[in-house]
């Protein structure tokens, strides 16, 4: 029955979530309702989805003679307790959760137990599912005197290990809550406070890893996480698509997912830019560039303005828009929250010139006008267009988007924002407007930050929406007291209680709020100061400084996992090493974990990797990889005129190959739109471009595209001009040669 009921909610959240997608119209305040709505039953449908995958996936046997099971989420028997022991064919804890959740401290031992260390545990078996159906089970005697010698002693569950390692990519990220092994389960179920940072090589599983902490330290800490929410930071859309899948098959939902790009609210940040570029604007000097950018922007003029008001000429001279501007600086207040001051000294020195006219004792005596009379004067002023339009002209209210645009396209802009630049540099941020490109976004936070957001102008709209709602609440109250079924007697009605007795508008409107809210990862995504419980950054080493910046504001506890592999940094920005990084916002205050050992990668694959990886840095020592494929990889030379030909002839036979499996094919980025056209025209199902599908069986990709992705077979082309794409070329070929799970070719390009 447990199956039944999960598919009975399920397709009641699915039938409700389709009736309130079908719906359109209505108010502001409706359709907002109804986003919300959509929201719940999306979570809903989401989390009662677990149940596809397979809820129990193992069994403990205790030497006490119990049993328990492990699973995605837990569950509770509430029927008779007798009847369950029955049907189990064990002694049970009547207490026990039927399924205890992965997550459980009563479940360590599915992951931790080992023969030399049982931990009571007499036997452990692994139950392998396809959606809801049983193909396999392996059993792990923990019993010394029946243990065989095995060459992987140190696995947990290896059976189930290599089955699923082994088994066909389907261009989505499967969790691996299954086969979770000892140094995982210890990164894993580490403490929450603090940044850890989790080093492994290619194959080591340090993105499941991260997914599955997060999933970990949602269940552990609900309470405290629940209304900060968590924040999972991917390089690019094509990894947060191919990763999506794995916190929902867990049950857990509420993560906002993001790229760099993507972390400015309202931008999505997908423009093309060559890579000195974005490693220059990368850089921490970039805030002082943005600063000076928006000094910039105070103008003070070199001869004095003239503003005519009702045909009367005042003047703004040099010194007074200095002193104004001076002012305003002093205060220390951000750029748009300054500009009040300006805008008071400015307006009182012109408010003193109409004075001076209108107010003139003709006898030569004080002038005529009071306080009231200046105050009038100023107020008048603000609202003429032309000292509105002078103002804007010399103190500008600006957008960060607006600031970028303007100084990115205005190569005089550029100048005097970046004098220690050279002009080589400044070429480099030159550009015409049309597109923000990923290394935008932390500049577009620095400049918000710089610039300042008036509190004022959102609270006024809070309470202008909440006054909306009192009003609506009231009328609903007004008909509920008009609409009596009951014929009374005039003496008896007073007796009677109806809602308006019961609840007064503002209750009814906190209630309807708290119908209306969002989700926690809406709420973040759409607010741009949003603080978060904890941040899990993925591909970590990619990270530009003015990234990481965003980031740390983002994380004022500084609770983070950071996830990567220095040995792969292909940015020119990104990371060298953890230390660098971290140092200027934690010191030393944060602990490392490596995870050394290489499940996806195969010992055949890894041992060509390795050459690459000695290149790179020769102290640096690849991962131990747990198996071999059984087959070698190959290497080609092939003309430059005949490339694309062989790539569509070499890509058909791995795919061929590998069956059922997925086949990715790495290029350098100048050559994709030659080779991707050829190649999808000879293999049927062939995704090249910008984000491709994932699902395909052959996927066409640039090095940078596929980080943290994995294929069944991987055929890298021209690896010298990968090499030679980028001054951190080596780490891009480590990166593609590390992508398979069983079968790898290099074809190299005679030129």
């Amino acid at each position: 029955m447990l199956y039944g009921r999960l598919d009975e909610l399920r397709a009641l959240a699915a039938g409700r979530l389709a009736e309130h997608l079908r719906y359109t119209g209505g108010t502001q305040q409706a359709r907002s309702q109804r986003d919300s709505t959509v929201a719940m039953y999306s979570e809903q449908v989401q989390r009662f989805g677990a149940v596809e995958s397979g809820l129990c996936f193992g069994r403990l046997d205790f030497d006490n003679g119990t049993r328990r099971y492990i699973g995605r989420i837990g569950i509770f028997d509430h029927s008779d307790s007798d009847a369950a022991d029955a049907a189990d064919g064990a002694d049970r804890d009547p207490d026990e959760p039927l399924l205890m959740d992965w997550r459980a401290p009563a479940a360590r031992p599915f992951y931790l137990a080992t023969a030399a260390a049982p931990d009571g545990v007499r036997r452990r078996r692994h139950i392998r599912t396809r959606n809801r159906t049983v193909v396999g089970l392996d059993d792990e005697v923990l019993d010394l005197r029946s243990v065989r010698p095995s060459d992987h002693v140190e696995l947990t569950g290896e059976a189930a290990l290599l089955a699923a390692v082994s088994a066909g990519r389907t261009g989505r990220m499967s969790d691996i809550v299954q086969t979770i092994q000892a140094e995982q389960d210890r990164v894993i179920r580490s403490e929450l406070p603090g940044v850890l940072v989790v080093q492994g090589g290619p194959g080591t599983g340090k993105t499941a890893v991260a997914l599955h902490r997060a999933a970990y330290l949602l269940y552990t800490h609900r309470q405290q996480l629940s209304s900060r929410g968590v924040l999972v930071v991917g390089p690019n859309a094509t990894f947060l698509r191919y990763i999506s899948q794995v916190l929902p098959a867990l049950a857990e939902t509420g993560v906002l997912l993001r790229t760099v790009g993507e972390l400015y609210p309202g931008v999505v940040a997908t423009r093309a830019e060559p890579a000195a570029t974005a490693a220059l604007k990368g850089r921490l000097a970039m805030t002082e560039v943005l600063a000076a950018a928006i000094r910039d922007r105070q103008e003070v003029p070199d001869e004095a303005v003239e503003i005519v008001v009702e045909r009367e000429t005042l003047r703004l001279d040099r010194a007074t828009c200095v002193a104004a501007r001076d002012r305003a600086r002093r205060s220390g207040r951000p750029h748009n929250l300054a500009r009040e001051l300006f805008d008071i000294e400015i307006v009182h020195a012109l408010a003193g010139q109409v004075a001076d006219r209108i107010g003139a004792d003709p006898l030569g005596g004080e002038n005529l006008l009071d306080e009231a009379d200046l105050a009038e004067i100023r107020r008048e002023l603000r609202a003429e267009p032309e000292v509105r339009a002078a103002l804007d002209r010399l103190w500008p209210r600006l957008t960060p988007q607006r600031l970028l645009a303007d100084l990115f396209r205005d190569e005089d802009r550029i100048a005097a924002a970046t004098p220690d630049l050279t002009d080589e540099q400044r070429r480099l941020l030159r550009r015409e407007p049309g597109g923000w490109a990923p290394s935008d976004a932390p500049l577009l936070d620095e400049a918000a930050e710089l610039l300042g957001e008036r509190e004022r102008s959102g609270s006024r709209r809070d309470e202008l929406a909440r006054r909306a709602r009192l009003e609506y609440a009231e009328g609903v109250l007004d008909i509920t007291h008009g609409s009596r079924s009951i014929d009374l007697e005039d003496e008896d009605e007073g007796e009677i209680l109806t809602v308006a007795d019961l609840i007064d508008a503002d209750r009814l409107d906190e209630r309807q709020v708290d119908r209306e809210q969002l989700t926690t990862a809406q709420r973040a995504a759409a607010d741009r100061r949003w603080t978060f419980g904890h941040i899990i950054v993925d591909e970590a080493q990619e990270l530009s400084p003015m990234a990481w910046r965003v980031l740390m504001r983002r994380c004022p506890s500084r609770s983070m996992t950071v996830v990567g592999d220095v040995a792969q940094t292909g940015a020119l920005a990104g990371a060298g090493s953890w230390d660098d990084v971290l140092a200027g916002y934690v010191g030393d205050r944060w602990r490392l974990e490596e995870l050394t050992v290489s499940y996806r990668t195969p010992a055949e694959i890894m041992a060509v990797a390795a050459k690459v990886l000695a290149r790179i840095d020769p102290a640096l020592t690849p991962p131990r990889a747990v198996r071999r494929a059984g087959v070698s990889p190959w290497e080609l030379r092939v003309p430059a005129d005949g490339l694309a030909d062989r790539l569509a002839e070499l890509t058909g036979r791995e795919l061929a190959e590998v069956g059922d499996g997925r086949v990715g094919v790495l290029v350098p980025a100048a050559l994709t739109g030659q080779l991707g056209p050829a190649v999808a025209a000879a293999v049927p199902d062939t995704a090249v471009g910008d984000q491709p599908d994932l699902t395909s069986r052959v996927v066409m990709l640039t090095v940078a595209q596929a980080k943290g992705l994995e294929f069944d077979a991987v055929v890298v082309v021209d690896p010298d001009r990968i090499v030679a794409e980028s001054p951190r070329g080596h780490n891009d070929l480590y990166v593609a040669l590390t992508r398979a799970t069983r079968r790898l070719g290099v074809l190299n390009v005679d030129r």
